[in-house]
């Protein structure tokens, strides 16, 4: 008996609603998108304009305002592929390590000699050489200088310590292990990508791509920029890192003295503490912040000063052990530590219940204050708003021409059953769209195609029902049951077609990026809706027309 429970029918209405009802925003894009916009900044800066106040009310608060956020090919933007340079972030390394090495060997001046580095302009990138004038005794020298090699700071480097240390002749070589070559890689791409999107982030930018590509390669790609030069500014923008002592305790909305801050904690937007106006230092100042373990084995930070800092903060420290002192970067407190004890000789320790994921991202935000490495920019394209016009325009009319005659041939091939199943691929594309903005997606002119493409496959699993009903009418015995067994027997064939293509739908997007992942991303939710309206919404509008016409014989 064809029948579907009045549970099942509530469900199926419900999530048809439930799809439209997001979808809706889109059809009034620019006013939802100003109350969108208008939101966010009253939000973040806490007053109201009158412009802002008309922008908010242009769009009823209690209706969803998700839209489906338009790709760089679409709106206009920017494009860049830069590449790390990451041999000058070993050269740092290595200049940071010299000071020790150097004191090292000093200590052990009786059985090596004299030492003597050599220039870095004569040596391999990446490696520290020096000479000692006893070479009969080099083990002894590449011995002294291991016992500086630390665990490396990374899940995939347990095991292995941070240098390699060779001697060859008269020459101690120092280079950084393969293990902390790989994870000093991964930190500078982490930082690089933080730093590169922080600046974007703050230039207001909507729903930014940038990403990891290869090893030393970030894309990025910022819609509504005006021109690749613009971006390139944007992110040559110079953090500001600063620690300040503290004063106290405060709340957000605290006020602040003549000579105080009042900043709120990066980790606890809540909580506030109040601040000396005057720094103990700046970002300028520091060299080098990485993430390393404490002599119990516990994950800390671990940093380093120039000289003249170096002074400076040995007798601030001395002066003030046991009082906190904070670490802000960009007006956030991103870490509040106390001083143990007196911190001088350029390096210190951050500690606390950090764990390696913890001390590495603190350490990121500590040397956010400046790009780890030079950036060249291999790739720059400048996209108009005119090129977006045109690409919406073309996907539009690709979309409507696909649905036009997909429709008519529908109505041409199975009649009211084919209207039937009109209406469903309309409330498909509808689907589409309220998944897209539910989830906040990016739509890009791959995107486009996903939908177009989607559009030809959501009509297949009708398709595949309507023949098999047809096959049923033959033996059947009545055309109720043979609308029941065609929905039962063609369900085999709809899923198995539609997982295959979801299985690649799904490698597209693990594997790919960018516009390849704007494409999966609609054919995926596309596959989705179109089972959901072949299988349930179809059927539910046939058993409505069945239920009221009662017929004796239907044609399909």
């Amino acid at each position: 008996m064809l029948n579907i429970s009045l549970f099942n029918r509530i469900v199926i209405v419900a999530v048809v609603l439930a799809g439209l009802l997001f979808a809706m925003p889109n059809l009034f894009y620019d006013r939802v998108e100003r109350h969108n916009d208008a939101v966010l900044q009253i939000e973040a800066t806490g007053a109201e304009t009158d412009e802002q106040t008309a922008a908010r009310a242009a769009w009823p608060s209690y209706l969803p305002s998700g839209i489906v956020n338009l790709g760089l090919d679409l709106r206009g933007g920017a494009h860049l592929l830069a590449e790390v340079q990451l041999d000058q972030v070993y050269e740092r390394r290595m200049e940071g390590l010299w000071p020790d090495i150097r004191d090292r060997l000093r200590d052990e001046r009786d059985t090596i000699g004299t030492i003597q580095r050599l220039p870095p302009d004569e040596t391999p990138t990446g490696e520290l050489h020096v000479r000692i004038s006893r070479p009969e005794n080099i083990a002894d020298a590449v011995a002294a200088v291991r016992e500086l090699a630390q665990p490396v700071a990374s899940l995939t480097g347990v095991g292995s310590s941070t240098l390699d240390v060779r001697g060859e002749g008269d020459t101690v070589i120092v280079t950084l292990s393969d293990a902390e070559r790989l994870a000093t890689d991964n930190r500078t791409m982490q930082q690089s990508l933080e730093i590169i999107r922080r600046r974007v982030d703050e230039a207001g930018t909507r729903e930014p791509t940038i990403q990891r590509q290869g090893e030393d390669r970030i894309l990025i790609q910022v819609p509504g920029v005006g021109s690749a030069q613009e971006l390139k500014d944007i992110i040559g923008r110079t953090a500001r890192l600063t620690f300040h002592p503290v004063i106290g305790a405060a709340s957000p909305g605290d006020s602040a003295g003549v000579n105080e801050l009042v900043l709120p904690e990066m980790d606890a937007p809540d909580s506030a503490l109040r601040l000396e106006r005057a720094e103990v230092m700046s970002g300028e100042d520091l060299t080098d912040a990485q993430p390393a373990f404490n002599q119990n084995g516990q994950p800390v930070v671990s940093f380093r000063l120039n000289t003249t800092a170096a002074q400076t903060f040995c007798r601030y420290t001395q002066d003030n052990v046991g009082a906190p002192f904070a670490i802000v970067l960009d007006e956030e407190i991103v870490s509040a530590p106390r001083i143990n004890e007196p911190i001088c000789g350029g390096a210190g320790q951050i500690s606390g219940n950090f764990t390696v994921e913890s001390s590495t991202d603190l350490a990121i935000l500590l040397r956010a204050g400046a790009l780890p490495a030079e950036m060249v920019f291999l790739e720059e394209r400048t996209i108009g708003p005119e090129l977006g016009s045109d690409s919406i325009a073309a996907g539009q009319l690709a979309a409507v021409v696909a649905c036009v005659a997909v429709l008519i041939f529908m109505w041409l091939s199975y009649g009211l059953f084919g209207l039937f199943a009109n209406l469903a691929l309309m409330v498909n594309v509808a689907m589409i769209f309220g998944l897209l903005s539910l989830l906040g997606a990016t739509l890009t002119l791959p995107g486009i195609a996903g939908i177009v493409l989607t559009i030809g496959m959501a009509v297949d699993a009708n398709v595949l029902v309507f023949e098999r009903i047809r096959e049923e009418l033959k033996t059947a015995k009545g055309p109720a049951r043979a609308i029941e067994l065609g929905y039962e027997r063609a369900l085999s064939a709809i899923i198995d077609a539609n997982i295959t293509t979801f299985i690649v739908a799904v490698i597209l997007w693990v594997m790919g990026s960018g516009p390849v992942r704007g494409f999966a991303t609609t054919l995926g939710l596309g596959i989705v809706t179109s089972v959901f309206t072949a299988i349930f919404v179809t059927r539910l509008f046939i058993v409505w027309w069945f239920e009221r016409r009662r017929p004796r014989k239907i044609e399909v």
